[in-house]
C-alpha cells in the first residue's frame, strides 16, 4: 500500500530525516513512536503528500501509494489524489466550530465536488459504527473532547480513503476515552480494510499494533 525510500527532509541545515525507508501493506494497523523531534510527524507529513522531501532527484527518494507516486503531481491533482486516498486524523479534532458533527464529517464530500446525497447513508452508518448518532445535529462545543475526535475519525472516513494517518489522535483525551478510540481503529480496519498509520507517544497503543516503528534521530530503528 505504502512503500517509501531514501526519504530525507532538511529543515536548514538540520536532516529531521535521513533516508527513511518503509514498506507497509493494505489494511495493517502501524505505529510509529520515538522521541519528541525525531522525524515522526514528519514522515507522517511526506506520506500523507502534505510536504515533499528534500532534495529527491538527488537522494533518489521513491514514495507511492497504491502503487501510485504523487511527489510531481501539480498541486490541483495532487489536492484530488489527497482527497481520493488519504484521511487524517490530528491530535485535536479541528472540526469547524460552524457547522454540525454531520456537516463537518461531509466537508470531504464538498470539496470533491461530489453529491452529499451518494454519501448521507455511509456517513450515518459511520456515526453508528462510532457510537455518536445522538451527536449527528449538535455543533462542536456541544460534544465532549471523545466525541469530536469520533466525529474527526468519521470525517477521515468518509471518502472511503486507502489509508488513514493519525497524528496523535489520543494525545488530547483522558485514558478512558484514549482506549475506546484504540480499539476502534482496529474495529474500521476490520470492517472497512483500512490502512492506519499513527503517530503516538502511547505505549500501550503502539504495543497493539500490528507494527511498531521505532525512529531514533531521523532513521528507522
Amino acid at each position: 500500500m505504502i512503500k517509501a525510500k531514501n526519504v530525507h527532509k532538511f529543515y536548514g541545515n538540520i536532516e529531521v530525516l535521513k533516508g527513511v525507508e518503509v514498506h507497509i501493506k493494505e489494511g495493517e494497523v502501524v505505529s510509529v513512536v520515538g522521541e519528541s523531534g525525531a522525524g515522526k510527524s514528519t514522515l507522517l507529513q511526506i506520506l500523507g503528500t502534505l510536504d515533499l522531501p528534500t532534495r529527491p532527484q538527488e537522494y533518489k527518494t521513491e514514495i507511492t501509494i497504491a502503487d501510485e507516486s504523487f511527489m510531481e503531481m501539480k498541486d490541483s491533482d495532487l489536492s484530488k489524489f489527497r482527497n481520493r486516498n488519504i484521511g487524517f486524523v490530528f491530535q485535536y479534532h479541528q472540526l469547524l466550530p460552524e457547522f454540525t458533527a454531520l456537516e463537518n464529517v461531509m466537508l470531504p464530500v464538498k470539496i470533491a465536488g461530489e453529491d452529499e446525497k451518494n454519501y448521507r447513508e455511509k456517513a450515518f452508518t459511520l456515526f453508528e459504527d462510532l457510537k455518536i448518532t445522538n451527536k449527528i445535529h449538535q455543533k462542536p462545543n456541544q460534544l465532549s473532547g471523545g466525541e469530536a475526535q469520533r466525529v474527526a475519525v468519521a470525517r477521515a472516513l468518509i471518502m472511503s480513503p486507502k489509508i488513514i494517518y493519525a497524528d496523535e489522535p489520543t494525545g488530547n483525551l483522558d485514558s478512558k476515552n484514549a482506549e475506546g478510540l484504540h480499539r476502534l481503529f482496529f474495529d474500521l480496519r476490520d470492517k472497512y480494510n483500512q490502512t492506519f498509520i499513527i503517530v503516538t507517544h502511547n505505549l500501550g497503543l503502539a504495543k497493539v499494533t500490528d507494527r511498531k516503528l521505532t525512529i531514533v534521530d531521523g532513521m528507522i530503528a
